[in-house]
């Protein structure tokens, strides 16, 4: 098994790496058979998009803080771990956002695409699904929409609902409603297409984020799930994706 590791650039990634290679050797990225990022979840994040056309399957282990995408850092029987771990596919959304300015912009997000407010005022939008018109003005900081992987991101922080991978759902959350207060989010088919418009470009601007990618003053914002884009991780038996997934929601 060739392996390729890669560091976020902390130290205890670095010296991670130094550790992994003199008893793996490093083969090349473009030539290996699995990537191993050391680092956090942000490094992580960064390298699902950074490697997703190579189709390799990536194995991290923590380096950094939280590292609910990684697994447990340990140097001993890593290839024997690899080889016995389990796959999670996921699939990403696609962000189409059109600034103010006419141009489009586009971008990939394994956690969540969010629009939010970049002033001191409120932001008015307006929420699509399919084309037909659900909410026609949701006075907020912002919405996100989230994948069942970053349902326990951001979307969690906002009192969104966690996602089973699996269930073939993506999370539509508000961001600090204001009216309608009650209006927390919705839960939607994962072929759903989303589009949430500014009503107040020139008063309220708004900016739009998918994952790492920023776009500022953004009129309109559609998001779709991007069905031919697709990475595999790799997790220790007992410790994937979807169990860490399922205790969250039991988390106190």
């Amino acid at each position: 098994m060739k392996v390729a590791f890669v560091n976020s650039g902390s130290p205890s990634s670095i010296a991670a790496q130094k550790e992994l290679v003199e008893l793996y050797d490093n083969a090349a990225v473009g030539e290996c058979d699995v990537i191993v990022p050391l680092g956090g979840d942000g490094y992580v994040l960064h390298c699902l998009h950074e490697y997703l056309p190579l189709d390799k399957p990536i194995y991290g282990m923590n380096r950094g803080t939280i590292g609910f995408l990684l697994n447990e850092y340990k140097s001993d029987d890593l290839l024997a771990r690899i080889a016995a771990a389990q796959k999670e596919v996921l699939r990403p959304l696609c962000m189409e956002a059109t600034a103010k300015d006419g141009k489009t912009h586009h971008a990939l997000a394994f956690n969540e695409v969010s629009m939010l407010r970049s002033s001191r005022q409120s932001a008015n939008l307006k929420i699509l699904v399919n084309g037909k018109p659900e909410l026609d003005k949701l006075i907020c900081d912002g919405a996100l929409v989230s994948t069942p992987a970053g349902s326990t991101a951001y979307n969690l922080s906002v009192h969104g609902p966690v996602v089973p991978l699996g269930a073939q759902l993506i999370a539509l959350t508000s961001i600090s409603a204001f009216r309608p207060r009650r209006w927390r989010g919705a839960l939607l088919p994962q072929d759903a297409v989303v589009c949430i418009e500014n009503l107040d470009p020139e008063k309220r601007p708004v900016s739009a984020s998918a994952d790492q990618t920023e776009v500022e003053d953004v009129v309109s914002l559609t998001v779709s799930q991007a069905e031919d884009k697709a990475v595999t991780m790799l997790f220790d038996e007992g410790h994937s994706l979807n169990e860490r997934i399922l205790r969250e929601q039991f988390a106190i």
